[in-house]
């Protein structure tokens, strides 16, 4: 929370946010709702700790324009090919996880209990299906969310696994939320240095000509039209399960806890 409250000073958009949590707070209100509509742009708000999505979004992030052909990523799947599965495709159980490349909950969570959800799918328990969006762009300014969820496009293309590790890399290297580097797409490259065998002669290319941005945006679409409301939403088995509390996310041991007590074992 401190790294946001330092950014609310430097942005009217993190001001908002910082407006929002308090109004929430005082009103003691948790219930989420989102309300979508053709014309309806996309906000941010915080409340009980939570990155909110309120409105529907383009996806396009600033303005910029979904032109150019779909081109599907290898491995994809899910309606469209708008969905990222990482685990055994017949696993008993899915875990859902919606997030923003660019969301700063969306990188507590990971970085914190984010080996404790691949461990689950890694051991069959669970299969992970990851639901990205790109609302932060609209919100923050910039094309950071869809340039990265692009370039993720790109490492599916060349494997589930090799987008699982440029996923981990990209949040374990996110910018203040009110910079915009990951819109950068040289930085982008450097940071798919990080994972071996990743930068391929095609990733590259895909990632400087931006052949998944509209994919991009259509993963985006899809996002929208879930009743998912804020990011980093975490559902099992369509059961959502609280992995933040007061803004931090709980510690690997609580997740493993809740996915222990609603599955068994």
């Amino acid at each position: 929370m401190s790294n946001s409250r330092k950014t609310e000073k430097k942005t009217s958009a993190t001001e908002r946010m910082r407006v929002a949590r308090e109004q929430a707070e005082r009103s003691e209100r948790i219930r989420r709702r989102v309300v979508v509509g053709v014309s309806s742009a996309a906000v941010l708000a915080l409340a009980a700790g939570v990155a909110f999505a309120v409105g529907g979004s383009s996806g396009s992030g600033s303005g910029a324009s979904a032109n150019g052909p779909l081109v599907v990523p290898a491995n994809a799947t899910g309606t469209n090919g708008t969905v990222v599965t990482y685990g055994k495709a017949d696993a008993p159980h899915t875990l859902s996880v919606y997030e923003d490349f660019r969301c700063p909950f969306c990188e507590k969570l990971e970085t914190t209990t984010g080996k404790a959800l691949q461990q689950g799918a890694d051991a069959g328990t669970y299969k992970i299906e990851y639901h990205l969006a790109t609302f932060l762009d609209d919100n923050l300014g910039g094309s950071g969310s869809r340039t990265a969820l692009a370039a993720a496009g790109a490492a599916l293309n060349e494997g589930v696994d090799k987008f699982k590790a440029f996923h981990d890399v990209l949040y374990a290297n996110q910018p203040q939320e009110s910079s915009d580097a990951f819109g950068d797409v040289n930085h982008i490259l450097d940071l798919a240095g990080q994972v071996p065998g990743l930068k391929t002669d095609a990733f590259v290319k895909a990632v400087q000509d931006g052949t998944y941005k509209p994919w991009a945006a259509k993963v985006n679409e899809e996002f929208n039209k879930s009743d998912v409301t804020g990011t980093p939403t975490v559902k099992l088995d369509g059961k959502k399960l609280d992995v933040l509390t007061g803004g931090n996310a709980v510690s690997p041991e609580q997740f493993t806890a809740m996915v222990k007590q609603q599955v068994g074992g």
